[in-house]
């Protein structure tokens, strides 16, 4: 069972190794770019499950947070704009009908969004989301960043994600990481912030929670969005 509920937001070292940490941080992201894996869906797949949420343009960036440690363990962001779709840099979640362009997922109805979040919400951990509304501009700005970003490496969901923000008007704020924790501490300070909590007591081991939203009455639901 899915419960929301408002939450707050709210050394001296060698020249040798200062040296070395640039050349070795490029070496690792090279390493972690070539585990990318790149997807394309047709473009006619892509118009075809195009949808326009009915309310203002807003940002939401996603944070799954773990229960037992607080840390933090996904990051991606729901862009509304001429269309909505959610960027999952490094994600798991997928959909027979929701097309995907290497991290950029299209479709994302009302039905498609319960799915993302009930996949990622159960016992272990928890689901923070924090929305923003913008000016279709900006909306229309982050959409375009985010397909153009590419394919993230694994384990780099929350460096995609800071990435795309500080290329959007009013995001610059957002701390250039890796840890989506400080992700969103950084959104947290926007103005206008809205925040939710979204907890779940499905097992831990979700693969039962995809296989189910896969079964053919999925289509039906889908149809009434």
């Amino acid at each position: 069972m899915i419960s929301t509920n408002p939450v707050p937001v709210g050394r001296a070292h060698r020249p040798f190794a200062a040296t070395k940490l640039p050349l070795l941080a490029a070496l690792l992201l090279f390493v972690l770019a070539g585990c990318a894996e790149s997807v394309w869906a047709p473009d006619e797949d892509v118009a075809r499950a195009a949808y326009r949420h009915p309310g203002p343009p807003s940002i939401t960036l996603f944070t799954v947070i773990a229960n037992r440690s607080d840390a933090g363990a996904h990051s991606a962001l729901m862009i509304s704009a001429s269309q909505r779709v959610i960027f999952d840099p490094a994600g798991t979640w997928w959909h027979r009908t929701v097309p995907e362009r290497n991290d950029v997922l299209y479709g994302i109805t009302p039905t498609m969004l319960d799915f993302y979040i009930d996949y990622h919400a159960r016992e272990t951990y928890r689901v923070i989301t924090q929305t923003v509304e913008v000016s279709p501009e900006t909306a229309e700005r982050a959409l375009r960043v985010a397909e153009a970003f590419g394919a993230a490496p694994k384990a780099m969901c929350g460096r995609s994600v800071s990435q795309v923000l500080r290329q959007v008007p009013g995001f610059q704020t957002i701390p250039a990481t890796v840890r989506p924790r400080a992700i969103m501490d950084g959104f947290a300070k926007l103005p206008g912030v809205r925040t939710e909590t979204i907890r779940d007591d499905d097992p831990d081991e979700n693969r039962a929670v995809l296989t189910a939203q896969h079964r053919d009455r999925v289509a039906e639901l889908v149809a009434a969005d």
